[in-house]
């Protein structure tokens, strides 16, 4: 992985500067910087073996400075600063130097590079919103290219996700990356835990906490639980479990502290999902983003850089157009079907409550995974304890959980204002960011214009609350098992409760016939739909503690 000290990175800050001028003069001091670099090793490093496992020269310093040369030339917003890396790169190149190249197809392994949104082909809102989230963190990650497919929700999750771990708050800044990194290994997420080491280092976390949670400090370690509990099984959250963070003696925790700890956790389980459900490959600059052997027995030509040809990309759709035929075409006669029944007759409560409980128990039947156990790595499961703990569901071998009843305690009701109460203006970007997964259409199904998808949204979204065992009084749960197939339950269930799991096959398997695009979106509203059943639980077992 790569890891820069704070100062060696801050020469790089100016290349987020929308001012030309400035990226300019940027650009031209870190040319000066790496050829000195360069100069004071020579061409020997052309003419050295290669170590086949490492596959890396052996100037580490340096090494990392061509790795974040070759991600501008392929990520950065700017340009100018792309083309300025390219031929830097080129002349590196040139005086004998070997460079780094990048590994994988893209950003995504589920999705082929060519139906990604390039950096160099946006429209002006989306450029702009690249823009800034370049500004912000000196980077535009994988995460932010696929959600680029949907630029109005992604410029609300960053919005969100600024304020979260940069704006002013009750958690100090390395405490923030830090539980974003106990957050995402919960599920094995290296990405994730990779950037927020690189994020925790550079904003002065002391590196010792890096070698384990045991290493943290106490107050940190404390979360341990919460970040387990609420990961897998969130429905057994306590008001006894937030009294023990609150009322310790030595490392208490503000309730404005947990609230802020409380959000990042479930922030990143849920990022992790989308990570997992999309396939999101490493940042080129980090550890299986790029590789210093050339490509073949010719020398790797640089303009590949800028070209994207890296890699041919070998992804055909394979099953062929037969088998999908009118996979869309049922899917929205059934939901015509539905709408009509809905006007003919209104079911009464008992029997919504009864669909409740049969789809309930048959989404336990669903299977998440065909493989078997996922076993952590031990550079992540250090980050977090009792690695055997993971999902079960909701009511095993005949115990009953109560059901969550949303007319009880709602997002809307009563976890939005605690939030915002607690943590002003999370609650209110919160709130955005679900609605913004919750409502965003284009009133299109695959190749069919003019469709009203608010049904299906509904049914996805209703369907992770029912498999955390949250029911919503005014919704016949009937409709689930009519709009979702087996393959789509699998796919939601792997995806929300153990994304480690997530496999191309299966995020192949639904929806065959859909673009990419709408394949991102489903993980949108999975993703905000676990993150909001999380929090219920959490805000709940908070509001009692309260009263």
């Amino acid at each position: 992985m790569e890891v820069q000290d704070q100062s060696s990175m801050g020469r790089w800050d100016g290349l987020g500067s929308r001012d030309a001028c400035s990226r300019a003069e940027t650009m031209e001091n870190i040319c000066q910087d790496v050829m000195r670099k360069v100069e004071a090793i020579g061409p020997i490093m052309a003419l050295a073996p290669v170590s086949p496992v490492l596959g890396n020269p052996p100037n580490s310093d340096l090494n990392d400075v061509l790795a974040h040369l070759l991600m501008l030339s392929k990520r950065c917003p700017f340009k100018d600063v792309r083309d300025r890396c390219i031929q830097l790169l080129h002349d590196i190149q040139d005086l004998g130097i070997r460079i780094p190249r990048p590994l994988g197809n893209g950003p995504s392994s589920f999705i082929p590079e060519k139906e990604i949104l390039q950096v160099s082909k946006v429209d002006t809102r989306t450029q702009e919103i690249f823009e800034d989230a370049f500004a912000a963190l000196r980077r535009l990650d994988n995460i932010s290219l696929i959600m680029g497919f949907h630029p109005q929700y992604l410029e609300s999750f960053l919005r969100t996700q600024h304020y979260l771990l940069q704006m002013d708050g009750p958690l100090p800044l390395h405490y923030r990356h830090y539980i974003g990194i106990m957050a995402a290994a919960r599920h094995q997420c290296s990405y994730l835990v990779n950037l927020h080491v690189n994020d925790f280092l550079q904003v002065g976390g002391d590196p010792k906490w890096l070698n384990g949670l045991s290493e943290a400090p106490q107050k940190l370690q404390q979360l341990g639980e919460l970040n387990k509990i609420l990961a897998h099984r969130p429905w057994l959250i306590t008001k006894e479990h937030i009294e023990c963070f609150l009322k310790a003696e030595e490392h208490s925790w503000s309730l404005a502290e947990l609230i802020h700890a409380v959000v990042l956790l479930t922030h990143y389980h849920s990022l992790s999902s989308f990570t997992f459900g999309c396939g999101i490959m490493p940042e080129i600059n980090c550890d299986g983003g790029h590789t210093f052997r050339p490509p073949s027995l010719s020398q790797y030509c640089v303009c590949d850089i800028a070209n994207g040809n890296s890699h041919a990309n070998h992804h055909d759709d394979l099953l062929g157009n037969q088998e999908m035929c009118g996979e869309v075409e049922v899917l929205m006669e059934r939901m015509k079907h539905l709408q009509e029944c809905r006007d003919d007759e209104e079911a009464s409560q008992e029997e919504m409550a009864t669909r409740f409980e049969r789809e309930k128990t048959e989404s336990m039947l669903v299977v998440t995974a065909e493989d078997e156990e996922c076993v952590p790595s031990r550079d992540i499961s250090r980050h977090f304890e009792d690695t055997s703990y993971g999902y079960q569901d909701f009511a095993r071998r005949g115990e009953q959980v109560p059901t969550f009843r949303a007319q009880d305690y709602s997002w809307e009701d009563h976890g939005f204002s605690l939030v915002n109460r607690l943590y002003p203006d999370v609650g209110q970007m919160l709130d955005e960011k679900f609605q913004m997964a919750y409502n965003l259409t284009y009133n299109t199904m695959a190749t069919h214009k003019d469709v009203d998808t608010s049904m299906l949204r509904r049914a996805i979204w209703n369907y992770i609350h029912c498999m955390f065992g949250i029911r919503y009084d005014d919704y016949d749960y009937g409709e689930i098992n009519q709009l979702l197939d087996r393959s789509f339950k699998i796919y939601i269930k792997t995806m929300v409760c153990s994304p480690e799991k997530t496999t191309k096959r299966m995020y192949e398997s639904f929806w065959r016939q859909f673009q990419h695009s709408e394949k991102v979106h489903v993980n949108l509203l999975l993703m905000e739909a676990r993150m909001q059943a999380e929090l219920l639980y959490a805000l709940r077992a908070i509001t009692r503690y309260m009263t």
